[in-house]
């Protein structure tokens, strides 16, 4: 299937405190599996934003089917009164989701998307219809973190959510990824732990880029690649801002070079004036990594996408480290909303 030329990008109206939102599990049914993550989100959203929440029959199903979990994502999105949807958790096969979608129906009643990870998927196909959707946000993760929201997390959700126009992203002076196991209540009593966090670095910052936003979870981004699901003409993208993080399986460098490498050879890196480039997750249970291997993981992944952008679009500007995706906090990106990258000032702005 060759993807259609995308449209311009527009941001769906807003929900207020008070509106009907909707929470899917367009992946992975994690909440039937983890509750207490789930409904502490689902609790915050009520409580702490004021919006009342609507499941559907897939929310907290495993193993539904991709024709099951489509048929959720059109009846939220076709009622007028859900005024945005968000995503539970993220998983590993949201793509097998996309042929069931109805661009049309879709197009036709825009709503605000928040997720991140595999939800790389949804967000693309949305923003090919000319709807602009939100990386960030999932219900389990960030509003149902352990002890308290982190309140740059809670800011930048909150501006994005209920309000519109520019909203300048900042560096954390302390991050985490080390996660505490879901089926553990003790988990849940203490927020997770923080470290000192060195900041964004700056690759080339020499001037003002301005674009619109295209990109989200590397992974995925190298399977809707592999798919056909990316469009063809690599100008399409020309002037967009690119924005890229990896997940809790801890792509090694090489892997990430190889991928990057592949999107270089296709024409496409050459297409951005810049780059955000998220802190990479670099903790899971699978790969417990120390302090210091943690430290040299990261290094070893930002040399790795230096080593591709020398090779394959030296004139890019780049900021690595930036607070998104599979990280604590999380800022919100916009995936089809303008972002304003300031090299000399180092500062960056996105436009919720």
């Amino acid at each position: 299937m060759t993807p259609a030329p995308a449209l311009p990008p527009r941001s769906p109206a807003k929900p207020r405190p008070g509106d009907r939102v909707a929470v899917l599990s367009p992946s992975a049914g994690l909440p039937g599996l983890f509750p207490q993550p789930y409904e502490l989100g689902l609790r915050r959203l009520r409580e702490e934003f004021g919006l009342r929440v609507v499941e559907y029959p897939t929310t907290r199903k495993t193993g539904a089917t991709p024709e099951e979990r489509a048929a959720d994502i059109h009846e939220a999105f076709a009622d007028p009164d859900i005024k945005a949807v968000l995503a539970t958790i993220g998983g590993d096969d949201q793509i097998t989701v996309l042929p069931h979608l109805d661009g049309a129906l879709l197009r036709a009643n825009p709503k605000p998307f928040f997720g991140h990870s595999d939800n790389t998927n949804l967000l693309l196909f949305l923003r090919d219809l000319g709807i602009v959707g939100y990386h960030g946000g999932s219900v389990m993760v960030e509003f149902g973190r352990p002890g308290a929201m982190h309140p740059m997390t809670e800011e930048s959700l909150r501006k994005a959510l209920f309000t519109s126009g520019e909203y300048e992203l900042t560096a954390a002076g302390t991050s985490g990824d080390v996660n505490g196991p879901w089926d553990d209540p003790r988990t849940f009593d203490a927020e997770p732990e923080l470290v000192p966090a060195a900041g964004w670095t700056w690759h080339q910052p020499d001037r003002v880029v301005e674009g619109i936003s295209w990109g989200g979870n590397l992974e995925i981004l190298s399977w809707l690649l592999m798919a056909g699901r990316v469009a063809r003409d690599a100008d399409a993208h020309a002037g967009d801002v690119l924005f890229l993080e990896t997940s809790e399986e801890m792509p090694s460098a090489q892997e990430v070079y190889r991928i990057l490498r592949c999107m270089g050879e296709r024409g496409l890196l050459r297409q951005f004036p810049a780059l955000l480039m998220g802190r990479a997750k670099s903790w899971s249970f699978e790969n417990r990594l120390g302090a210091e291997e943690r430290e040299r993981f990261r290094g070893e992944q930002r040399e790795a996408v230096l080593r591709v952008l020398r090779a394959y679009a030296p004139d890019i500007m780049a900021v690595f480290d930036v607070d998104l995706g599979h990280t604590d906090p999380q800022l919100v990106i916009p995936v089809g909303g303008r972002i304003r990258v300031d090299g000399p000032a180092r500062r960056v702005f996105v436009t919720y």
